[in-house]
C-alpha cells in the first residue's frame, strides 16, 4: 500500500499545475532545528509561490530548540511575516494539530531536521495521520544510519520510517554547492529571500559549510524532481540524490527568483524595457521593481489601469495588500477583506489596489466595502482564524488627502492640470512609499 501511495504521490509532483492557476501545489508544514542551511531552505520555500508555509515547528538537532526557535522567529519577523505561527519548544504538537485541523488540502511535512516532531506528531495529532500525505526529509541516505538528523533521533527515524507515511530523503549536494557563480547570481536578484540568503553566507565566510547545499535539497526536488536520481528501499520510501549539481544552481536562482508557476493569466510578464511605459513613468521603473518587488510592481500597473489612471490611494491599497499577505505569508485569493475606505472618490480608490494585489475581489466573494462611518485609509483582512487590521500612518493619510484637496481646490477635477498634478502626486509616492514603513498594524482577532 505504502509503495502504491508513493508512486501516485510522485506522479503528482511532476504535474506541472494544478487546476486552479493561483493555487500552491505545495502545503507544507516545516520542522527545524534552526541550522544555517535549514534558513536557507526556509528562504528558498517561502521564495516561491507554489508553496504555501502553513507553520514552523522547532526541535533539537544542529542547535537546541530554544535557540531554533529564536534564530527562525527572528528571520520570519525579519521577512515581514510576523504572522506566519513558528511553536515555541514543547509547543510543536500543539500547533500540527490546529493547523491541520482547519485545513482542507493535503498537506507534505518537510524535515530538516531530526524525525521527532513527526514521530511525536504521529502520536498524538489525529489530523496528521489523516492530512499529511507526504514527509520530505533531508538525510544522507535511506534509512541513512549514519546521517546527522537519523542519529539526532535514531528511535524516531526508525518509527516514522516503519510507519505508513511515504517518506521521501534528498542527499546533500556537495561542498561549494553555493559557489562564487552562484553567490553572484543571486546578487542580482531583487528578492528578500535572496538578500537574506547572501547575508546567511557573508555570516560566515570562513566556514566551508555555508557554501554547501544540505538541506537546501528539499526545496530543489520539490520543485525540481526530474533534476534528481531516485533509489527506492525495497519499495517502499525513496531516497534522491542530485543529478547535476551546476543545473540545480541555475534551478536555486530561479526559485529565488520566484520563476516556479505562471504568475500571469494573459500575458507572459511585464516587460522590463523601460521605453514600454509611459514617459513620465520610464526614470523611475527600474527604482520602483527592484526596491519593492516584481508582485508590487505588476498589482500597481493592472490596479492603475483598472483604474483608469494613476492615482496615490490605488497605489495606497496595492502596498497595503501586498503588506498584508507578507504579513501571513501568504498569496492572492487567500485572505478575506474589508475596507474602511468607503465608496467615494479618492479615498475609495484604495479599494482597486487592494483587490488586485491581494485576489480579494467582489467576484471572488472576499472584499467587503464597510459602510460603516467614519471612512478612513484602513482594511481588516482575515487568513484563518486571524484578522489584522492595516491602517495608513496619520500623518501620511492627512498629507497625501490635504494635497489632493488642494489641487481641487485650485484646478478643480474637470482640469487636465489637476489630473496631471495627481499623475505625478502618484508615481511620487509609489517610489516614496516604503510599505514595511507607512503602516500601522494590529491584530484585532
Amino acid at each position: 500500500m505504502k509503495r502504491i501511495i508513493l508512486t501516485v504521490l510522485i506522479l503528482l509532483v511532476v504535474i506541472p499545475l494544478g487546476a486552479h492557476p493561483w493555487k500552491p501545489r505545495h502545503y507544507v508544514i516545516i520542522d527545524s532545528d534552526g541550522g544555517i542551511d535549514d534558513l536557507k531552505a526556509i528562504c528558498m520555500m517561502m521564495a516561491s509561490p507554489d508553496v504555501r508555509i502553513l507553520a514552523i515547528t522547532v526541535s533539537d538537532g544542529f542547535h537546541k530548540a530554544p535557540v531554533a526557535y529564536e534564530k527562525i522567529r527572528k528571520m520570519v519577523d525579519a521577512l515581514h511575516h510576523e504572522g506566519l505561527p513558528v511553536a515555541e519548544p514543547g509547543e510543536a504538537v500543539a500547533l500540527i494539530e490546529k493547523v491541520l485541523a482547519s485545513e482542507t488540502t493535503p498537506v507534505k511535512f518537510i524535515a530538516l531536521g531530526s524525525l521527532k516532531t513527526s514521530a511525536e506528531a504521529m502520536e498524538s495529532s489525529p489530523s496528521y495521520t489523516s492530512r499529511v500525505k507526504q514527509l520530505y526529509w533531508s538525510n544522507s541516505g535511506l534509512p541513512g544510519n549514519e546521517g546527522l538528523n537519523y542519529r539526532s533521533d535514531p528511535a524516531a527515524a526508525e518509527k516514522v520510517l516503519a510507519g505508513n507515511l511515504p517518506v521521501i530523503v534528498a542527499g546533500g549536494g556537495g561542498t561549494g554547492f553555493w559557489n562564487e557563480d552562484l553567490i553572484k547570481t543571486i546578487g542580482e536578484l531583487h528578492t528578500p529571500y535572496a538578500a537574506r540568503i547572501r547575508e546567511l553566507i557573508s555570516s560566515m565566510p570562513s566556514h566551508s559549510f555555508v557554501y554547501t547545499a544540505f538541506d537546501e535539497m528539499l526545496p530543489l526536488l520539490l520543485h525540481f524532481p526530474e533534476l534528481f536520481a531516485g533509489n527506492g528501499r525495497e519499495g517502499d520510501d525513496k531516497y534522491f540524490v542530485p543529478k547535476d549539481i551546476r543545473e540545480l544552481g541555475s534551478a536555486a536562482a530561479k526559485l529565488l527568483n520566484g520563476e516556479t508557476v505562471e504568475r500571469m493569466q494573459v500575458i507572459k510578464g511585464m516587460p522590463s524595457d523601460t521605453s514600454f511605459y509611459m514617459p513620465d513613468i520610464q526614470p523611475f521603473v527600474t527604482d520602483i521593481r527592484n526596491k519593492y518587488g516584481e508582485d508590487e510592481w505588476t498589482s500597481g500597473l493592472i490596479a492603475n489601469e483598472l483604474h483608469r489612471h494613476l492615482g496615490v490611494f490605488a497605489i495606497i491599497g496595492v502596498k497595503m495588500g501586498i503588506r498584508a499577505r507578507e504579513y501571513f505569508c501568504t498569496g492572492v485569493d487567500e485572505m478575506s477583506v474589508t475596507t474602511h475606505a468607503g465608496a467615494t472618490p479618492p479615498l475609495s480608490c484604495m479599494n482597486d489596489g487592494i483587490q488586485v494585489s491581494t485576489g480579494a475581489t467582489p467576484g471572488h466573494g472576499l472584499l467587503t466595502v464597510s459602510a460603516e462611518k467614519p471612512f478612513f485609509a484602513a482594511a481588516d483582512f482575515t487568513h484563518g482564524d486571524i484578522t489584522i487590521r492595516i491602517t495608513l500612518k496619520k500623518e501620511l493619510a492627512d498629507r497625501v488627502s490635504g494635497e489632493l484637496r488642494e489641487i481641487n481646490f485650485i484646478h478643480g477635477l474637470d482640469s487636465d492640470i489637476y489630473w496631471e498634478l495627481v499623475r505625478k502626486n502618484s508615481i511620487k509616492y509609489w517610489l516614496q512609499f516604503d510599505r514595511h514603513e507607512i503602516f500601522d498594524i494590529e491584530v484585532i482577532k
